[in-house]
């Protein structure tokens, strides 16, 4: 196999991270690989795969040898892979690196659809690229199967970049919850009188009086779960399937600081069909070290 698509330093920058990345990467390339083995030989005329904070494609883990293929190069080299690429990032060079690392992939270049710049406004020449091709063909259904995988480094992703995804017939999105992040600023923003980056990410200010009324409970469940279950009830007012109870819930895994052992993020999975999440269940079901994940 071509270096490229090899863990391993290519001679090519790659992105530093913390070993707890590793996890991140086992849940998506699972799902990666049961989604395309699943659809291949469905009636699809496109199979889509988006990530708008793609980085140059590889990291490695900080303080050693290790190197890690990134999400866009998992999907890259699933074993029935996609038919068309989106890779977004905010830096040309990163780009430059992921389209290289590219080539060693069976994907044509005509099929890769690089974006530079902010993944909040880029994310409307994705959507509008993909209804242009998205015409219905069987009984209402699109010719196009979505899945977008929305990983910023820190709270960068708007509401409104999941909304417009969200809005396509048939998109399944796995999404980066900062909980780290909102951690060390929601009692910053709460109250600020301007529009602020928590806003954005929430996609209204009515965060404020979740987070407030669940303060000031003090409940059980703690603050993160009820911002969640406000997070995805947004999420099934655009169609995806919001379960919340006990026994049918989505799992949502929890990526903590291996030095540490602090909460970092969760991976929030969302889609329209029952079988969506019936994979995301049975992907997260252990983690990265074998462990069994409680729901």
């Amino acid at each position: 196999m071509d270096k490229y698509l090899l863990p391993e330093d290519d001679g090519l920058p790659a992105r530093e991270s913390g070993d707890w990345v590793k996890e991140k990467l086992f849940y998506v390339q699972r799902y990666i690989d049961i989604f395309e083995t699943a659809m291949r030989q469905k009636s699809w005329r496109r199979r889509i795969y988006i990530d708008l904070f793609s980085g140059p494609g590889k990291c490695f883990v900080r303080g050693t040898k290790e190197y890690l293929l990134g999400s866009p190069l998992l999907a890259l080299r699933t074993q029935y892979p996609f038919t068309d690429y989106y890779f977004g990032d905010l830096e040309q060079r990163n780009m430059d690196w992921l389209i290289e690392r590219s080539k060693g992939s069976r994907i044509t270049q005509n099929h890769i659809h690089p974006l530079i710049g902010d993944a909040n406004l880029k994310v409307k020449e994705v959507v509008k690229d993909i209804q242009q091709s998205d015409k219905p063909y069987i009984q209402g259904v699109g010719s196009c199967l979505n899945l977008a995988f929305l990983d910023p480094e820190g709270l960068e992703l708007e509401w409104t970049t999941v909304e417009a995804l969200g809005k396509m017939k048939t998109m399944d999105l796995i999404i980066h919850y900062s909980q780290s992040g909102l951690t060390r600023n929601l009692d910053r923003y709460c109250d600020i009188v301007d529009d602020t980056i928590i806003d954005r990410f929430f996609g209204d200010r009515d965060w404020r009086n979740v987070y407030k009324t669940a303060s000031r409970r003090r409940e059980a469940i703690g603050v993160h779960r009820t911002l969640i279950d406000y997070y995805k009830a947004k999420l099934g007012k655009l169609g995806y399937i919001v379960i919340n109870d006990q026994q049918h819930t989505v799992r949502e895994p929890l990526i903590r600081n291996s030095e540490t052992n602090t909460p970092l993020y969760r991976l929030i999975f969302a889609s329209k069909h029952p079988l969506g999440n019936k994979i995301w269940n049975e992907v997260t079901k252990k983690n990265y070290y074998g462990q069994g994940n409680l729901m």
